[in-house]
Formats: structure tokens, sequence, C-alpha cells
């Protein structure tokens, strides 16, 4: 499948990452704020447990969200941004905490290496067309393509180039604008497009003036 391959090239291109770093190494900051690669190697270690619950999870169909749904919230009004900086700061120190339960940050790589494969191997073999995570049904593919966007995305928050795969992510901005009559700007390069997009990086006044409208739609995914 697809799909499962763009996973695979996607949790390898973090593993490649991860691997040489040094237990200092794995303490310094990412773009995520508040989060060391630690941390954020446990993010991503759950992320992959959660794709073995949910390949192991058989659905029936219809699916009520695709891979492009999925990261969309329906209309809300605006954003209380102190509570919103407080609920990111209480994610952030919650992953520390649960981070800081292995004995040294090296542990967390290794518990990455063996989940992640795990995963691969469970979304190369899975039987279900349909699968259940986080009370949403999902045909299997596009349960991948959110775990490889994501993966993606992660791997740009490492500071350490671009990921491998950046396919999946980008169809998936794509499909996000799409959804509300918008199109990437034509000068954006693929890793500014993952970057803004998922909030990394903040809109310039001329990316603005670019999108129009659309620039309210910024973040597309977090």
């Amino acid at each position: 499948m697809r799909e499962a391959e763009a996973l695979r090239a996607a949790y390898d291109g973090v593993t490649a990452v991860l691997t040489p770093l040094s237990p200092m190494e794995l303490l310094a900051p990412t773009r995520c704020h508040g989060w060391t690669v630690a941390d954020l190697v446990h993010h991503l270690t759950e992320d992959a447990r959660r794709a073995l619950v949910a390949l192991a999870t058989p659905a029936a169909g219809p699916p009520t969200r695709t891979y492009v749904t999925y990261w969309s919230a329906p209309t809300a009004p605006e954003p209380d941004w102190e509570s919103a900086e407080r609920a990111a700061a209480a994610s952030a120190w919650a992953g520390r905490r649960a981070a800081s339960a292995a004995r040294e940050p090296g542990l967390l790589v290794g518990l990455w290496r063996e989940t992640s494969a795990a995963a691969v191997h469970a979304a190369v073999a899975a039987p279900h067309p349909f699968v259940a995570t986080q009370g949403h049904v999902l045909a299997t593919p596009d349960l991948l393509t959110t775990l490889a966007t994501e993966a993606v995305i992660h791997h740009l928050d490492l500071l350490l180039g671009l990921p491998p795969a950046p396919e999946p992510a980008v169809s998936t901005l794509d499909g996000l604008l799409a959804l509300r009559g918008a199109t990437r700007p034509a000068d954006w390069g693929v890793e500014d497009y993952l970057l803004k997009g998922a909030g990394r990086l903040a809109l310039s006044t001329t990316d603005r003036t670019t999108l129009g409208p659309a620039a309210g739609l910024f973040p597309l995914l977090g």
C-alpha cells in the first residue's frame, strides 16, 4: 500500500535523525516551543502506539473523517489566547513529565525504534478497510496518511533538515486549503509551506497580502 510506504519513509526519516544523537543532544530544544527532542520522541512513540491500537480496531464504514478533515474542527469563536497559551504550556509540561519517566533519554529512542517499526509492519499488513481512532472512523489509507503527516512535521521540528517523505503532509495542507477555496502561494517552497502550515513559522506581511482572507486559516494544523 502506497500510504504504508509513505509512513515507513516518514518514520525512517525520524529514526535516522535520532539514532546518532547523544543523551545531551536529546535534551536540546525543538521547534515545538517548550519541547525537547526527548519530549518529542516520547510524543511520536505514543502516536506510533496509537497507530498499533487503531490498526487492530476495525470499524464499520463509512468513514466519519478523511485524512484532510481529520485535522479540521468546526468553526469556533475567537480563541482566548491566554487560555490557549496555558493549554499549550500544560501540554508541553505533561509531555516533559511523561518523557522523564525513562531512566535516561537514550532509552526513549530505543522505544521509538521498536514501536515505529511495529507500527509500519502493522500498516503493511493492515487487513481492515476502516479503523477507529480518537472517536473517528477513517479508511485505513487515510489513517496512515495522518500518521505520516504528523511524523513529517515533527521531523522538521527537530531542526535537522527536510524529511525524505513530505508528500503526505503537503497533500494534507493542500486539502485543508482547498476546503476553504484557497491554494498555496506559488513562491512557497515545500519546507516553508510545511513550517507555516503547521504554525512553526509566522506568516510575513507579504504572505498575508498574497493569501488574503485565507491568511486567517493559518496555522492549518498544529
